[in-house]
């Protein structure tokens, strides 16, 4: 009798048991006791760019995205309307810093007006990678670029060779407040007085990057200069605008068109032969690279100061070759 008690007591105390367990909330699936623990968060970086109005951004963007894929990191890409749009840019420095992210890559649109930023950002150790455009400043640990002054040097001499080391040129540059915008000027300019005394500048003027505002230049400098033999535009926007300029006023043939950068419309006119040719960089590599350093910096790992991203010449000879076709964009 008590052996019958004792087995009644236990069926009892099990099925109190189940019940218990039956009236427990449930576990999220793929948990092994204990409170849940939430995944740990990528790092996350967000990179900066100049602007998003032209195909050379999206290059880049499309870059970025493939190392945060490769890398395992969180990304954002973001960019002023208008790459005359300092004060934008900087808001938008000041919103990544505040989020307090891992690291930050930035290709700055004026190489002095954020440094204060860059201050701040270094006072709470998150690492700054420049891309693109380097700024007047040690803070980045590294900046992944084109060389510009060598690539814009590389132009002047195209454009001696091709104007018969002589005669009148113009510069259209689209800014001279970032890195790209003086080292592009400075590497065409200081090239034509060091290496062809024949060959005058008469004009630099900067555009925005705007290509209507470009174009308004150009047709000005070509009404005051009608002998002008060259010129040069120092981005994807001067160089549509230096086209439209040359197109409009039916100089097409007369006037020597180098630009920099690619995109669809440049492109169609040196398959035409209306732009000579024009200076790639490989903005699917600048964009890759500055998150790949992003990701070593916060490692701790060691990184070289300039990476330098490359460029090449392209004309209707070598626009289609195996070399340079995966630098080109539309």
């Amino acid at each position: 009798m008590k052996q019958m008690r004792v087995l009644s007591l236990l069926a009892g105390a099990t099925a109190t048991a189940v019940l218990i367990v039956g009236c427990a909330a449930p576990r999220p699936a793929g948990t092994t006791g204990g409170a849940a623990q939430p995944a740990a968060a990528k790092p996350y970086i967000p990179v900066i760019s100049k602007g998003f109005q032209h195909q050379f951004w999206q290059a880049v963007k499309l870059g970025s995205e493939n190392a945060a894929k490769d890398f395992k990191v969180d990304i954002t890409f973001e960019g002023p309307e208008s790459e005359a749009q300092v004060d934008k840019q900087i808001e938008m420095l000041q919103t990544a810093i505040d989020k307090k992210p891992a690291a930050i890559c930035l290709a700055a649109l004026d190489s002095k007006a954020v440094i204060p930023l860059l201050e701040k950002a270094k006072a709470a150790n998150i690492p700054v990678i420049g891309f693109d455009s380097g700024v007047d400043s040690d803070i980045p640990v590294a900046t992944a670029a084109t060389d510009n002054i060598a690539a814009a040097g590389y132009a002047a001499d195209k454009m001696a060779e091709l104007i018969g080391g002589a005669g009148e040129v113009a510069v259209i540059v689209h800014d001279q407040t970032s890195r790209t915008g003086i080292d592009r000027r400075d590497g065409f300019v200081n090239r034509i007085k060091e290496k062809y005394p024949n060959i005058t500048i008469v004009d630099v003027q900067y555009g925005g990057g705007d290509h209507l505002k470009s174009t308004d230049l150009a047709k000005a400098i070509i009404q005051a200069h009608p002998s002008l033999k060259g010129f040069f535009g120092a981005n994807e926007g001067s160089a549509i605008g230096v086209l439209n300029a040359v197109t409009e006023m039916k100089m097409e043939g007369k006037i020597v068109v180098i630009g920099y950068d690619a995109g669809k419309q440049q492109k169609e006119a040196v398959r035409s032969g209306v732009m000579a040719g024009a200076i790639t960089q490989d903005p699917i590599g600048i964009g890759y690279k500055c998150v790949e350093a992003a990701v070593k910096a916060i490692k701790g790992e060691q990184l070289e100061k300039n990476i330098d991203t490359g460029f090449k010449w392209y004309d209707k000879t070598n626009i289609d070759a195996d070399d340079i076709k995966p630098l080109l964009y539309d």
